[in-house]
């Protein structure tokens, strides 16, 4: 056996012992059972008190009450709790041990090329902007390319929003200030080009690993929306954060598609009109999330930094040629859903 291959198996039996821990094994947690309920195991990587735990439970919660005692939902809100990186959940659905996940788009763009255009940095003014193209057509686009490239289906996308800097060393207000920083960036050759050409030293790594290197002192910055430099504890390590909204990402909402479509057509129109409603109650606590963090990061002494047009557009400069770049990597009319 191959070590590629034993380390799959090994990492297979690991999770397989983890959803165990819930009464599932793989085989009851995703097949039609027929002496009792369809079982479905939702998860994440945050605590149960974020918004997208709150509406993956929305979502589970009306599942059941339409389909009482034909269909079990189950959760394992934070994988990190089971001792997993936050990009496993994307093999952990893909692999038919959970049901359903989320993830930020720019894990999934060494498979799905086509994700990396919305990782262009400034590329959406606000959220409102951004909600609008993942709704329509471009968000259409891309769901058919990540469909064409993993087992998935995806049936809509969660907020994680625009995305700020923060950071143990100084303050920014220009990518001067930035030199030199070690900064951790997410998956996404986009995100580590963007940094590079604002001079600071990007490291992609996980969730699980940037936390331990913040709290330990091992690395100067990271990137994120409030909500998550808070849930994460980074605001007790990071006193000065700018709201540079440089960045906004979507979290895809994926099935494990043999799953999905074995099940009745009722459950997966059931499921999907779920989901659109889950997607939208998500993105309005995401709204009061940023505000309530914002204020979290100030108690602590955290200074916020509210950049003018003037500084942003220095910002916009220093990564234009990301942009050049990005008209030899995607079709024309991808560039063109994307507003460029």
């Amino acid at each position: 056996m191959s070590r590629r291959s034993f380390l799959k198996g090994s990492a297979l039996v690991g999770a397989s012992a983890a959803v165990g821990g819930l009464g599932l094994s793989p085989a009851s947690a995703q097949q039609n059972n027929q002496n009792g309920p369809i079982r479905i195991v939702m998860a994440g990587y945050g605590p149960p008190t974020t918004s997208f735990s709150l509406a993956l439970k929305r979502i589970g919660d009306r599942i059941e009450s339409k389909f009482e005692g034909d269909v079990e939902v189950r959760y394992v809100y934070n994988i990190l709790d089971l001792g997993y990186k936050g990009l496993d959940i994307l093999w952990l659905v893909e692999e038919g041990l959970l049901t359903i996940g989320y993830q930020s788009s720019s894990y999934l763009t060494d498979r799905v090329h086509d994700l990396g255009v919305v990782d262009l940095p400034f590329l959406f003014s606000d959220n409102q902007t951004a909600r609008a193209a993942m709704d329509g057509e471009l968000g259409q686009t891309l769901t058919s390319s990540i469909e064409t490239n993993m087992d998935y289906r995806i049936l809509g996308y969660f907020e994680n929003g625009l995305r700020h800097m923060s950071n143990r060393v100084r303050p920014i207000r220009s990518p001067a200030d930035m030199e030199g920083l070690s900064m951790r960036v997410l998956p996404s050759k986009v995100h580590e080009r963007t940094f590079e050409l604002l001079g600071a030293n990007p490291e992609i790594m996980d969730l699980s690993e940037v936390i331990k290197r913040i709290k330990a002192g091992t690395i100067d910055a990271q990137e994120n929306p409030f909500a998550n430099t808070v849930t994460y504890g980074v605001h007790n390590f990071h006193k000065y954060h700018t709201a540079s909204n440089h960045f906004y990402i979507s979290r895809p909402i994926f099935f494990h598609r043999p799953t999905f479509d074995a099940w009745p057509e009722e459950l997966q129109l059931e499921m999907r009109a779920a989901v659109k409603d889950a997607v939208a109650f998500q993105r309005g606590l995401k709204d009061q999330e940023e505000t309530d963090a914002a204020a979290a990061i100030r108690e602590v002494g955290g200074e916020i930094i509210e950049l003018t047009a003037a500084e942003v557009e220095v910002f916009v400069e220093a990564v234009k040629p990301v942009y050049a770049e990005a008209q030899t990597q995607y079709t024309p009319e991808l560039l063109a859903l994307a507003g460029l």
